[in-house]
């Protein structure tokens, strides 16, 4: 049977071992976006989601792709300087291994943790999904302004 090289895609969002060592080769200065790791207990493969985050004047925004993924199936915890998506990617059918020509697809629990630059205001965070990008907006916490006080004579 013929080795098929995987797809720099494949390599940075959804490989195995070898493919993250492949990716690496290419970047290994950048953060690694994708690592399979086994779950405790269960052995279960977990993905890890490739994230954006940045931010706007008033607020921290972190977008994903999460195709596959139902709303519903998705959880969102935020601290005040934290971040966790944890999920799950159901597959549509089962297909058996020897009749994949490619599997660059990750299917399964999939998560991603993010320590936000600065603080955030978990209480009024907001989330959306449409067209399969996940997209959070924190706002960030409003930094102590300082007052002049002018002295008043008596």
């Amino acid at each position: 049977m013929l080795k098929q090289k995987k797809s720099f895609l494949s390599r940075i969002a959804g490989g195995k071992d070898e493919e993250k060592k492949e990716a690496e080769q290419i970047s290994p200065s950048v953060e690694e976006p994708v690592e399979i790791s086994k779950e405790k207990g269960n052995g279960e493969e977990e993905g890890q989601l490739t994230i954006d985050v940045y931010q706007t004047p008033s607020e921290i925004v972190i977008s994903s792709i999460i195709g596959g993924a139902k709303p519903e199936n998705i959880d969102i915890s935020i601290t005040d300087n934290m971040v966790t998506i944890k999920g799950r990617r159901e597959k549509f059918e089962e297909v058996k291994e020897e009749d994949y020509f490619y599997q660059e697809c990750f299917w399964g629990a999939f998560s991603r943790s993010v320590v936000l630059p600065e603080d955030v205001d978990a209480e009024k965070a907001d989330a959306t999904m449409k067209d399969g990008i996940l997209t959070i907006r924190i706002p960030k916490l409003e930094k102590a302004k300082t007052k002049k006080v002018r002295i008043k004579s008596v």
